[in-house]
């Protein structure tokens, strides 16, 4: 199992915060992966992901939308619900 920071999103123009995020960018690794990608490594314990806040780690989980869309998030951290939501635009 491997463990890897998500860096940055790429978004698309929906309102809904499920499904605003169609791509994350990890720490070290080339190209980007689709949020799916990342809710079925979480989900089948493949890998690990987390976010740097303030200068410490926030864990990455999966969660269920009230229509069915699985999607990533940050732990709550007392600061933001979704700290990915915060991270930049991935360029590439």
């Amino acid at each position: 199992m491997g463990t890897y920071r998500i860096t940055c999103v790429n978004k698309d123009d929906r309102q809904n915060p499920y499904e605003r995020i169609k791509y994350v960018g990890l720490y070290g690794e080339p190209g980007k992966f689709t949020q799916q990608q990342i809710v079925k490594w979480i989900d089948s314990n493949q890998h690990r992901f987390y976010v740097l806040q303030g200068g410490r780690s926030v864990n990455v989980v999966t969660a269920t939308s009230r229509f069915g869309h699985r999607y990533i998030k940050t732990e709550t951290d007392y600061q933001e619900q979704n700290n990915l939501l915060l991270l930049p635009e991935c360029v590439n």
